[in-house]
């Protein structure tokens, strides 16, 4: 694929990529991990310096104004870095339900301290049989008055336990697997009626499973049309799905090249590991399953704004199988020519794994986009 950055856009990477090669070494995220949240309030002060928290946002709400191509490049330096704050939770996802269908209170109310830093956001969607589909909701939304009240329970919300703001899905009305009656409600993370079980996830970050019972949350907090807000929740993931697209490329990226200098320093019969013939033949598949989830990555970034919702479902679907394919291969890969020493938690690569098998099944994994894919009859 010939993509090509414009100038703004390379100055961007190379300011991103400054920034965590700086401040996230290996030794450095181990430490951050035993914050408070399990991520660095530091790190996430230097990210809203930098303005990368305001990028997507509307130059009217107080951000730039950029499209995904720069959130891409974003996610792929988060990806190389293994960052831990949550920028997919707070700016991607809840950024996104706000920029889509926010009323302009609520811009004004959240946006601007999302992109200074002050406030962290968590998406409650999962629940114990939905699976990956997004329509199918249990926790309801029901009316007391003029206030909405919520009931039910969330699991893996990652930067639940330390969110200031939850964006939970809830039903209105109708069967637990309506496509209606599906609202998405903006929820204080502290108000009465909330409880926690926070637990750290295999990749480092932490999640937790919420409780919701008579939580109150005033007659403001829905986000758009409380009956009828699946296809936002739909255009959101899609664009979250294709920033972990962008994420993963960048776990991909690091993965191969540590790989490749372990088989230059790695010596066995009296020679680099590297200049063995099938090795070298393992690392030129790892690097053509890495260049086809690039591809593909930029495809969905380039159609993740399409206003055919089909279309644009079709695309994101297509690239995250492609993206979670290549990530399990060059995953297995590096574990294994790293050898034993791949196995164990005081070596990065082993963390890239981690990371890249939990992106495989955020949002589905790959048997379901196959099936998303084939039923769209797309070729991929």
């Amino acid at each position: 694929m010939d993509f090509e950055l414009s100038e703004e856009q390379r100055l961007l990477k190379d300011a991103v990529d400054g920034l965590l090669s700086d401040g996230y070494s290996f030794t450095r995220r181990k430490k951050y991990m035993n914050e408070a949240g399990g991520w660095s309030k530091d790190i996430w002060r230097c990210l809203a310096e930098q303005g990368l928290l305001g990028l997507p946002f509307a130059e009217v709400d107080g951000g730039f104004g950029v499209g995904a191509v720069e959130t891409m490049i974003v996610m792929d330096a988060l990806g190389k870095a293994l960052v831990l704050e949550p920028y997919l939770a707070t700016v991607v996802i809840s950024g996104g339900f706000l920029r889509h269908g926010g009323s302009a209170a609520q811009r004004a109310e959240h946006i601007p301290p999302i992109i200074d830093g002050r406030k962290s956001f968590a998406f409650a969607q999962l629940e114990q049989d939905s699976r990956y589909d997004l329509h199918d909701v249990t926790t309801s939304a029901r009316k007391r008055g003029q206030s909405w009240v919520i009931e039910g329970k969330k699991f893996v919300v990652i930067n639940g336990e330390s969110a200031d703001t939850l964006v939970v899905t809830a039903r209105t009305k109708g069967a637990q697997r309506d496509m209606s009656g599906i609202g998405v409600f903006l929820v204080p993370a502290n108000v009465k009626g909330i409880t926690k079980k926070a637990y750290p996830t295999q990749d480092g970050l932490r999640a937790a499973d919420i409780t919701f019972t008579d939580v109150d949350v005033g007659a403001y907090a829905a986000i758009g049309d409380p009956d009828n807000a699946l296809l936002l929740i739909e255009r959101v993931v899609d664009e979250a799905r294709t920033a972990l697209c962008a994420e993963a490329v960048g776990a991909m990226d690091e993965s191969l090249k540590i790989t490749v200098e372990y088989l230059k320093t790695r010596e066995q019969f009296g020679a680099p590991i590297g200049s063995f013939q099938s090795l070298r033949h393992r690392i030129a598949d790892m690097f053509i399953a890495l260049e086809q989830a690039r591809s593909m990555s930029m495809f969905a970034t380039l159609a993740v704004d399409f206003d055919d919702a089909a279309e644009r479902a079709k695309a994101v679907a297509a690239a995250k199988m492609q993206t979670d394919m290549s990530g399990k291969f060059i995953g297995q890969q590096s574990i294994q020519l790293h050898g034993g020493i791949g196995m164990t938690m005081d070596t990065k690569i082993g963390h890239y794994f981690k990371r890249l098998t939990m992106i495989g099944n955020t949002f589905g994994d790959t048997g379901y986009h196959l099936r998303r894919v084939s039923e769209s009859s797309v070729l991929v």
